[in-house]
């Protein structure tokens, strides 16, 4: 009967490294690549200068990207379908070479430092990979011992501590194929909190989890990060990028759109206007004649994208109608309405 090493284990990828870290060559020294490389910003855990991938057959994936993620900052990657944020992910990573450019992560360029920077760095790409016949904490004590800078005499300490922080303690000898999505999602994130990180890269941390453990993943996101660990995530709840990220940086078709701090990007939006009144159709038509758009009826409420001209103008001309104004503002631009504007669709950045 074959013994552990013989299984294959469930799942897209491993949560953290290479697939092949043994390809990775130590960094070489006094290139001119370094040179350049070396006028990106000293605090950037994350930067990237003209990073491109192109596919067989003359797909790009990634066109010439510029990005840089502060260090101690929650940066949120988002993107529609396709936009290239988990190839980006991935060549980060070093699981597959750009075409051309550069990425350095924590300082050193990847993938050539792969064998360097990935014990520093913590990472849950596509879901977490595991052996589902070992329960979830014979797979964390499997994982930390294929990292050869491991302590082996505190590592049952350790995995015991990851469980308890993601919320598995009393599920840890539970066979992992009687998880849940949601429970094999912490057991991927315990795998990447093993050993304290310099970086943490989350590619959809709440995928599965229901309200509350989302909660407790943005808490834990949140306390990360208060401890000086730099987060890098992906996610299609663009409330919850609001609500926990730092920065955020939007991807679309390969190219990207902006990036900067998350007050910043929805700050230059004007708010949706909101009419309260039990007259909306008229309201409604008033408002098209006016010059708003994107004009929307729900129950006794009116929103629409107003024109650029003074809003008292707009709410005298629906009292001059007749209209019975009840109610008359604008709602605060939020990240996704920024997003839907700078990309000019729906949001799914499972790409």
């Amino acid at each position: 009967m074959g013994g552990p090493s013989a299984a294959e284990p469930e799942g897209p990828g491993h949560p953290e490294g290479p697939e092949h870290p043994e390809r990775a060559e130590p960094p070489e020294r006094g290139t001119a690549a370094d040179a350049e490389d070396a006028e990106v910003a000293v605090d950037a855990v994350i930067a990237t200068r003209a990073l491109t991938k192109r596919y067989r057959g003359g797909q790009l994936a990634v066109d010439g990207l510029d990005l840089t993620v502060p260090a101690g900052s929650v940066f949120g990657f988002l993107g529609p379908n396709g936009s290239g944020k988990t190839t980006t992910i991935r060549m980060l990573m070093g699981l597959i070479e750009p075409t051309s450019g550069t990425a350095r992560v924590l300082g050193r360029p990847m993938p050539r430092a792969a064998r360097a920077v990935l014990p520093r760095v913590g990472a849950l790409i596509e879901g977490p990979a595991l052996y589902g016949f070992l329960s979830g904490r014979d797979n964390l004590l499997r994982y930390d011992a294929a990292d050869p800078t491991a302590d082996p005499r505190t590592r049952r300490e350790r995995v015991a501590a990851a469980l308890d922080r993601v919320g598995l303690a009393a599920a840890a000898g539970k066979k992992a194929k009687a998880y849940s999505l949601g429970m094999k999602q912490r057991l991927g994130l315990a795998a990447a909190l093993l050993r304290p990180r310099r970086l943490l890269v989350l590619d959809e941390p709440t995928n599965g989890l229901d309200p509350q453990g989302m909660r407790e993943i943005r808490t834990l996101v949140r306390e990360l990060a208060s401890d000086g660990t730099t987060v890098f995530l992906s996610s299609h709840l663009l409330d919850e990028i609001e609500q926990v990220c730092t920065h955020a940086a939007v991807m679309a078709r390969g190219r990207l759109i902006t990036q900067g701090p998350v007050a910043e990007l929805a700050a230059g939006r004007r708010g949706r206007l909101v009419v309260t009144t039990p007259d909306t159709g008229d309201a409604a038509r008033v408002l098209k004649e006016q010059g708003a758009a994107d004009v929307v009826i729900a129950e006794d409420r009116v929103t629409a994208e107003p024109p650029d001209r003074d809003l008292a103008d707009l709410n005298a001309a629906l009292v001059a109608a007749g209209v019975r104004v009840r109610g008359f503002g604008t709602e605060r631009a939020s990240l996704e309405d920024a997003f839907v504007a700078l990309t000019g669709e729906g949001f799914d950045v499972a790409g």
